[in-house]
């Protein structure tokens, strides 16, 4: 009988798609441990479903410490798969697997930001020691793809895309009661999750959302880490509808307000991957008006499952909401987005193309399909 495929897994950021990811590889047969932050909170229900997890603190991008104990344990535990998510693992675990003979699988959510002229970029993504790098969304594959010098480029085999999966299931929690963040009954409300940085476009929403007018009122709430920054509080102070912003900041019931909300924004100016805040809001059936960046519009198809406008354009992002004050519209552009994610981003789906991934890799398979897609 042949022996399962043994996978060490390391990730920062062990949120739910991920983890769930990891429980059916090991109910597929995969013999999977994974290493994460002794402080997740997805860490126990890991070890719930018979997940080995243990806990190698990467402190920093090179860790000497980390990269001794992670070596041990690729040795001891003779692997298959190395599969790194996130920087610090990415970076650590190519150090600790130097010379080995496994097969490293790099996980990439964003688009952008690698270089040819960068010697970070080639500690990182364009380590040759990495067999596939798994591309969250086309948009990120086809960045790789289109870097220059061509001569320089990742070999299209080595480019993997794998949507990372959700379940409808994930998503029944009662819509929060907005009054309790000073929304009045009846309003037209929005909401923006997302950590604050430059390239989120939040900026460009504020001034859109200074366009709006009408009755019912429009309130636009700002949910994420970040969103007190000096540069934001200075131009959501600069608009006239400076007193219908809620600035709320990082909320562990973000999926909830926004459930409870008419509308979702995602005004993201570059390097958007695949926006699990955007996903979750069509889960809850809520209508998404995106930008045109990045995964967006593979996420969200224009007219039925949303609306995608361009990026930094803050009178298409003003009107593509007005459209929206529309109950019918809203009804129906929600359902066909809560529709979407049932159908194209099921967490089935991610568990079965890792798998078949993997088993590519074990079995010295050098290719994955036709545009890099796996099952």
């Amino acid at each position: 009988m042949a022996q399962p495929i043994k996978a060490l897994c390391i990730t920062e950021d062990p949120d739910r798609p991920t983890t769930a990811t990891f429980a059916g590889l090991r109910r597929a047969g995969v013999d999977v441990t994974v290493v994460c932050p002794a402080h997740s909170e997805r860490r126990p229900w890991l070890e719930e479903n018979g997940v080995r997890v243990l806990a190698i603190p990467l402190r920093k991008r090179f860790d000497r410490d980390a990269v001794r104990s992670l070596r041990e344990e690729l040795v001891r535990g003779d692997y298959d798969i190395l599969h790194l998510l996130g920087n610090k693992g990415l970076q650590n675990g190519l150090a600790a697997s130097r010379g080995l003979p496994v097969k490293i699988v790099a996980y990439r959510g964003i688009v952008g930001n690698v270089s040819f002229l960068s010697p970070v970029s080639w500690l990182r993504f364009l380590n040759r020691r990495i067999d596939r790098i798994v591309c969250v969304a086309d948009a990120v594959r086809d960045f790789f793809l289109a870097m220059r010098p061509a001569f320089l480029r990742i070999p299209p085999e080595r480019l993997v895309r794998i949507y990372k999966g959700h379940s409808l299931d994930w998503y029944k929690a009662a819509p929060a009661d907005l009054r309790t963040v000073d929304v009045p009954s009846g309003s037209f409300t929005i909401a923006c999750v997302a950590n604050y940085r430059p390239r989120k476009g939040i900026e460009v929403l504020v001034d859109a959302f200074g366009r709006i007018h009408g009755d019912p009122a429009a309130h636009l709430l700002l949910i994420g880490a970040g969103m007190d920054a000096p540069r934001l509080a200075r131009r959501i102070a600069a608009s006239r509808a400076a007193s219908r912003i809620h600035v709320l900041g990082f909320r562990r019931d973000a999926p909830e307000l926004t459930a409870a909300c008419d509308a979702f924004v995602l005004p993201s100016t570059k390097r958007e991957g695949l926006a699990r805040s955007l996903i979750e809001a069509m889960a809850y059936g809520v209508a998404p008006v995106v930008t045109d960046c990045g995964g967006n519009p593979e996420i969200v198809v224009h007219g039925t499952s949303g609306l995608v406008v361009p990026v930094s354009d803050a009178a298409a992002l003003a009107a593509a909401i007005v459209r929206l004050r529309d109950p019918d519209l809203r009804r129906r552009v929600g359902a066909a987005a809560r529709e979407r994610i049932r159908q194209s981003f099921r967490i089935e789906d991610t568990i079965a193309q890792t798998l078949e991934l993997y088993r590519s890799l074990a079995r010295g398979s050098e290719s994955a399909g036709a545009r890099g897609e796996v099952g």
